[in-house]
């Protein structure tokens, strides 16, 4: 399945980008912040186009039927509204799936900074964020899973500080994003009846801004 998690315009506007993040990859300040993550600068702008192009990726992983009220029209509304009268019930099918771009990639990038960094520090990180950001995200019938983007990637950001100050970018870029899925998604994923028909991508849509901004906060950090 593919699909944009983001709209056209802001998916065209990063293309048109590319050269100038190009050029900026190749500044000092970039190259050595980037680094500091295990990336050189001509690997991890070939990270982010595959996470840019990955994210209109995604791989079904299994499909849930539940049955859910709908209201026709104003007039059932109004009957179960003021008399109490319930509504249709409906059988609908949503298809979980997992976002190449927003999940599958951002993970593995994670399991990286695992092997180079503090695991202590990135677990609890992780476990802040991911209460947080469980608390932040909200159920949007018809759309899925959304929250504030800056909210994962600050939390991040300010736990690793106060954990792990020396090792602050790679703990705030693999915990920001392991807490972010876990969190915002994962542990929201027992709510998927209260979602219209359609796929739920773990890592797409609302999530993935903030997926990307843990990326860019970890760099902040350097």
């Amino acid at each position: 399945m593919v699909y944009l998690p983001v709209s056209l315009f802001l998916f065209l506007l990063f293309l048109l980008l590319f050269p100038f993040i190009w050029i900026a990859f190749t500044l000092d300040v970039v190259e050595v912040a980037v680094a500091k993550l295990g990336f050189s600068p001509g690997v991890a702008l070939l990270l982010f186009i595959a996470v840019l192009v990955g994210s209109t990726i995604n791989i079904p992983l299994y499909k849930v039927e539940s049955i859910v009220p709908v209201a026709p029209d104003f007039m059932d509304m109004w009957l179960e509204q003021f008399w109490g009268i319930p509504l249709q019930k409906v059988r609908q099918k949503t298809i979980v799936a997992l976002n190449v771009g927003g999940a599958l990639i951002p993970v593995l990038l994670a399991i990286y900074e695992l092997t180079r960094s503090s695991v202590w520090a990135i677990f609890w990180v992780t476990v802040i964020v991911t209460i947080v950001s469980y608390y932040s995200a909200q159920i949007v019938p018809g759309i899925g899973i959304q929250m504030n983007a800056l909210i994962s990637p600050l939390t991040a950001a300010i736990s690793a500080i106060l954990i792990a100050e020396p090792l602050a970018s790679s703990v705030a870029f693999a915990g920001g994003i392991l807490g972010t899925l876990i969190g915002a998604d994962l542990l929201h994923l027992k709510e998927i009846e209260r979602m219209s028909p359609g796929v739920l991508s773990i890592g797409g849509a609302g999530v993935f801004d903030g997926i990307a901004m843990c990326g860019l906060f970890s760099l902040l950090l350097t």
